[in-house]
Parts: C-alpha cells; sequence; structure tokens
C-alpha cells in the first residue's frame, strides 16, 4: 500500500499529461480534424465529439425548450458534483443534474449543457452541450451543438482517464433531441445542411469512435417571450 500514492502520481502524468501530448502530434498531421470550428476539443487540445445540431433562439428560449422536452441543465463540473457523479454511478442513484466534462469550441468550454437520464444510474443519459456562435440567423442568435448518448463509464481508450463512453451512431442523438423538441412544440421551421461535416468518421478525446451523415440541422425554435 505504501506505494499506492506513487502510483496514482504517475497514472496521472501518463494518463493527464504525457498520453494527450502524444495525441496533438499525431493530429498534427491531419488537417480536417485541426482546421474549422466543426469538431469540439478537449481541455488538451485533442479532437473531440462532432458538431451535429444548431439550435437558433435566445438563451431563454433555448432553456424553455430543452427543459418542456424534458432535458435537465447539467450542474457545473467541480470536486463536489464529480464525487457525487461517480458515487451514485457505483451505486446506481439517480442524478438527473449529473455534471458533463468541459469540450472547446471557439476557444472556450460549452455555455450550456442538457441532460436526459436513462434509468437510475448516470452512467447512461441522452447530452448535449452548446456554444453561442459569432453569427445570427436573422436577429437571434445561433447555438451550435454537440449531442451524445452516454452509454457507460470505463477508462479512456486513448489516454487511460476516467470518461463517459459515448454510443458511435451520433446522428441517432441528434435525430432523438430534434423529436423530444418536436413532441414538446418547440420547434418553428428546420433547415438541413448538407456536407457540414467533411469528416464523417473519426474518434473523439475519449477513444470512443463516432460516424455521421455530416449533416447538420440548424432548428429555429419557439419564442418563450410573451
Amino acid at each position: 500500500m505504501k506505494f499506492f500514492p506513487g502510483l496514482l502520481v504517475i497514472y496521472g502524468i501518463v494518463a493527464y499529461i504525457a498520453i494527450p501530448q502524444v495525441e496533438r502530434m499525431k493530429i498534427r498531421g491531419h488537417p480536417d480534424l485541426v482546421a474549422g470550428e466543426h469538431l469540439t476539443k478537449t481541455i488538451s487540445g485533442i479532437p473531440g465529439d462532432p458538431l451535429n445540431i444548431a439550435l437558433v433562439g435566445n438563451e431563454a428560449d433555448l432553456v424553455e425548450a430543452l427543459r418542456a422536452a424534458g432535458w435537465n441543465p447539467a450542474t457545473a463540473l467541480g470536486l463536489s458534483s464529480s464525487l457525487r457523479i461517480a458515487v451514485d454511478t457505483v451505486i446506481d442513484r439517480p442524478d438527473p443534474g449529473a455534471p458533463v466534462s468541459n469540450l472547446y469550441l471557439y476557444g472556450r468550454k460549452e455555455d450550456l449543457a442538457f441532460e436526459k437520464p436513462v434509468g437510475n444510474s448516470p452512467r447512461e443519459r441522452h447530452h448535449v452541450r452548446f456554444w453561442k456562435a459569432p453569427e445570427t440567423k436573422g436577429e437571434r442568435p445561433l447555438w451550435v451543438g454537440s449531442a451524445t448518448h452516454d452509454t457507460g463509464v470505463e477508462l479512456s481508450h486513448t489516454t487511460g482517464q476516467v470518461t463517459h463512453r459515448i454510443a458511435p451512431q451520433v446522428d441517432d442523438e441528434r435525430d432523438f433531441l430534434i423529436a423530444e423538441l418536436q413532441s414538446a412544440q418547440q420547434v418553428l421551421d428546420i433547415d438541413w445542411v448538407d456536407g457540414y461535416q467533411k469528416v464523417t468518421q473519426g474518434r473523439n478525446g475519449g477513444g470512443d469512435p463516432w460516424q455521421t451523415d455530416g449533416r447538420l440541422p440548424i432548428i429555429t425554435l419557439a419564442s418563450s417571450a410573451p
């Protein structure tokens, strides 16, 4: 047991410093993975989950639409919330507002994140992150997002870090969220952008494979204003 603290230090250095540096070096030769703003990034600069949905509306519209569809705002990531989700995962205790790991776009972490539990354990859930885009659609803000389905908690295949695993068919989660918003009568219109994603398959920062048809739905939300 006296060697355990040293092993933890070695694990931390390898999983959170050394391996991410190797991954960053590997992607430098793949411009499609680093150019543009169609993929999120981890805090280490490794490509994360792909963007696959966009909403049009102000922040109140977005929050109201997701809540009406039965999705909960995710708790901010921190020591307390991280410990709570770890315990809840082990004992299968519901945590409808469990935190999500931070991903980065436009040089910042997500502005908003929502989730919908599957069963009693936070190890499986639907979730989506949104970033407010620099451009607008008409006079209303545009929010680009990444919707994925968490299927479990394991060690990353890429770095060895503790992380959620995602289902590879990210289009299924995109379509599920659209259906949820439509069922809640929060959708005014949908415009589809073909070929938005030039790279239609890859692996995220946790090493999980993903694939997409490359289409981006731009969903105009109902206004929450009276």
